[in-house]
């Protein structure tokens, strides 16, 4: 109880010191509170990200209006029909609806106060906005309805999300279609389950995290011993008054605690800032309420607890070696020469962590979360031990130089680890950057598909209805502006029965140079009919294509609508040859040239137009979008690529984008208050050397100097530890290891940039220290 007592006072005297000391204590205490404020602030943040994504995720959920049953729900009074009328204007998405109530108790949407009428829309706020500027007029003529409300908070998964419910009727017409359903509640689907993430995706979750939250840490542990060579020289008159050794370094835990306590407060209202900035935020399409990030009670109380223990005990281990005399410090002296063995271990034994899990990939359950996320820490924190006793070897072997290269080493050889502390946070960032960049270029090909897609012969698809004529569709999209070409093709089915048949053969339907699209004609004149075989889906086409044998076109199925018509097989079917068309797809079964087909088959028969567009148009894609939208309100319009990838390894590398761009503010942020401290600490001596006549602007190179030593040291070092860490991550996935150099250089470039601007941005500060009033005192 003593020594509690003891400590307790210690630490609560280091806190008078802190606000209670004049100037030089207010203004340490404020430097310190703004860098672990920065730092609390994306611990916030980030704790936040979980409960924001979970919220979005929910919305989503709730939302839900696609069944995904083969069964058509019967028409009632609680029922609603529902039509994906979803698009995309210049690269973002526009969520949009069709919506016809037949009945009083038909479901509404949530975030809709009430159902629009036929022509009527309500609409996302963010929606509303581009509507009504100028850059939207073109979506406005793709969505002809007139606004009467908006979408709620709860019908939303974002502010910025675009997104609409719209007034029809006649949809039921449509059940058919996949993109036409009717339901009886929004929600989750029953017979939908989510695809759950596989072991290499919680692999790369964890890594994230760690790789974000660490620089964080690690920001926090540097931003509490702002102004320690001041610090010092209070705790020698200290000892000077009666205080033990012991008892200086706990009243120097105590301004520190200060500081952690002040930056607690500071963290919170930057977080409550950044949360209100986060609902005008749109970073890949991505947005969140501010309401949605709420971080979790248990993780707050952590940080609150963690950050202040974590000042103190880091005070404390930084003076652990240095002796405070009454009269003096013995920091000024040389410092021994750091050993290297004990921060080789840091490193060797992250590696040991990892090292079991070597080879495992996707085929032998989740990865150990405990050891990748130990052996991960270990290895970047290994970071933190190695750079300081690689500057100090490094800047004790510099000598001849420029005067302001000789009064940068000098500085760097004796407090090489100020300098090391510094640049820190942006090693273990770079290191943990690469190693994350290299595991997502290795695994990312799992995750990437090449399609078939033929994209000299199209960039756009687009499916119709039956009803609308083909001609027409056709000549209309090829006259749009910034269409080079367009192919229309009528696709659909004939059974061997005209209910439920066992077997059914594929038919298409187009004039001659339009069939040529999909198969190698010998000959073609409007009349003929022409089989094929040989195509993906054949194997009952020269079974049904028997002369004299009737078919029938769009055969009626359980709960679907039709257009039933029979057709008897000629004699003397011409053939024809197999032929991919531009999504890579061979067709077989049965064409028709227009003059062939039987009077209401196309009714039954989807148009599928290919699109190919002029590269020099702007805008061209929406051209079409609009078009096909006035030829077919349920129109189904997709851009071909040449690869699709995962939607979820996509959301993954947008949580990356979005969290590296956090910890980069903040790295800039804590950079710079890091400098000005420093420069504040040297304010005597820089005036000193401005009233013998040291030139300016030797003085302002020698601290661009001090700022580039140490950051070309830690990069290259995080350069090695990142390409360890990223080779032993692609070994446990089972991947070949491969350096994505492009990668490696980047990121190595944009850790450099943003010291480059810190520096930038502390030279006017640095002029106004370099003034020779500086050197008075009280």
């Amino acid at each position: 109880m003593k020594v509690r007592g003891q400590w307790t006072r210690d630490l609560a005297m280091g806190v008078r010191f802190a606000f209670a000391g004049g100037r030089e204590g207010w203004t340490r205490a404020l430097l310190t509170a703004v860098g672990v404020g920065l730092g609390v602030a994306l611990l916030l943040l980030t704790t936040a990200i979980p409960s924001a994504l979970s919220a979005r995720n929910q919305r989503g959920t709730d939302r839900d209006d696609f069944t995904y049953s083969q069964n058509v729900l019967p028409k009632a009074d609680d029922t609603l029909v529902i039509a994906n009328t979803d698009t995309t204007f210049r690269g973002k998405d526009v969520r949009g609806r069709l919506v016809e109530p037949e009945g009083a108790k038909a479901p509404l949407p949530p975030g809709v106060g009430k159902f629009p009428a036929k022509g009527e829309m309500v609409v996302s706020p963010a929606l509303e906005k581009l509507l009504d500027s100028g850059s939207g007029r073109m979506l406005r003529d793709r969505l002809p309805y007139r606004v009467v409300g908006t979408i709620g908070h709860p019908g939303l998964i974002g502010p910025a999300e675009l997104a609409y419910y719209a007034g029809e009727t006649g949809l039921a017409n449509h059940l058919a279609s996949g993109s036409v359903e009717r339901i009886d509640y929004f929600g989750p689907s029953r017979e939908h389950t989510q695809d759950k993430l596989d072991p290499i995706l919680i692999l790369l979750i964890m890594i994230i995290f760690v790789v974000l939250l660490l620089p964080v840490g690690v920001f926090i542990a540097a931003a509490v011993r702002f102004g320690g060579e001041r610090r010092d020289r209070r705790l020698a008159a200290l000892r000077l008054v009666g205080a033990d050794g012991r008892m200086a370094r706990r009243i120097a835990g105590g301004e520190a605690l200060a500081g952690a306590l002040l930056g607690l407060v500071l963290g919170t209202v930057f977080f409550l800032a950044g949360r209100q900035l986060a609902g005008v935020l749109v970073v890949r399409d991505i947005s969140v309420f501010p309401s949605d990030l709420n971080p979790s009670p248990a993780l707050v109380a952590l940080v609150a607890v963690a950050v202040p223990a974590a000042a103190v005990l880091v005070t404390l281990f930084a003076l652990r070696g240095v002796v405070i005399e009454p009269l003096g410090v013995v920091r000024t002296a040389k410092p021994p020469r750091r050993r290297l063995w004990w921060r080789l271990l840091l490193p060797l034994a992250g590696l040991g962590l990892l090292y079991p899990m070597v080879g495992q990939g996707n085929r032998n359950g989740n990865f150990n979360e405990w050891m990748v996320i130990g052996g991960t820490v270990l290895l970047l924190v290994g970071v933190t031990a190695l750079l300081p006793w690689i500057v100090e070897a490094a800047v004790n072997r510099l000598d001849a130089g420029s005067v302001s290269w000789q009064l940068a080493v000098r500085r760097l050889q004796l407090s090489s680890g100020t300098a090391a502390r510094m640049v820190n946070g942006i090693a273990v960032a770079v290191a943990g950057a690469i190693a994350l960049q290299m595991l997502f270029a290795g695994v990312e090909h799992d995750y990437t598909k090449e399609t078939t897609n033929d994209l000299s012969r199209a960039q756009m698809q687009i499916y119709l209805r039956g009803d609308i004529p083909l001609a027409e569709a056709a000549r209309q999209i090829a006259a749009t502006n910034g269409v080079r070409h367009a192919s229309a093709i009528s696709q659909g089915s004939l059974g061997e029965k005209a209910k439920e048949p066992d077997n059914t053969v594929e038919a298409a339907a187009g004039t001659c140079a339009e069939l040529r699209e999909v198969a190698r004609l010998s000959s073609c004149r409007d009349g003929d009919v022409f089989v094929v075989q040989g195509g993906n889906y054949d194997a009952k086409t020269k079974e049904l294509t028997t002369a004299g044998r009737t078919l029938y076109f769009d055969p009626a199925y359980t709960g679907s609508t039709h257009h039933t018509v029979a057709w008897k097989v000629p004699p003397g079917i011409k053939a024809a040859a197999e032929r991919e068309d531009p999504t890579g797809y061979a067709r077989g079964g049965l064409l028709f040239t227009p003059g062939a087909l039987p009077a209401g088959t196309m009714a039954g028969m989807v148009q599928q137009v290919y699109v190919s567009l002029k590269p020099s148009v702007p805008d061209a894609d929406d051209y079409v979008r609009n078009t096909a939208a006035r030829l077919d309100r349920l129109a189904d319009v997709n851009t071909m690529a040449a690869s699709r990838q995962s939607l979820q390894f996509r959301s993954i590398r947008t949580g990356l984008f979005v969290g590296a761009t956090c910890v980069l503010l903040l790295i800039g942020a804590s950079l710079l208050v890091s400098q000005l401290e420093q420069l504040r600490e040297r304010k005597k001596l820089l005036s000193s050397l401005v009233a013998f006549g040291t030139r300016r602007r030797t003085l302002s190179l020698s601290v661009l100097w001090q700022t580039a030593i140490p950051i070309a040291l830690g990069l290259l070092l995080a350069s090695v530890v990142g390409l360890t860490l990223g080779a032993v991550l692609l070994r446990m996935t089972g991947e070949t290891v491969t350096v994505d150099w492009a990668s490696v250089l980047s990121m190595t470039g944009i850790g450099a940039g943003v010291v480059l601007a810190v520096t930038l941005l502390s030279l006017p500060p640095l002029l106004r220290l370099m003034r020779p009033d500086g050197l008075r005192t009280e």
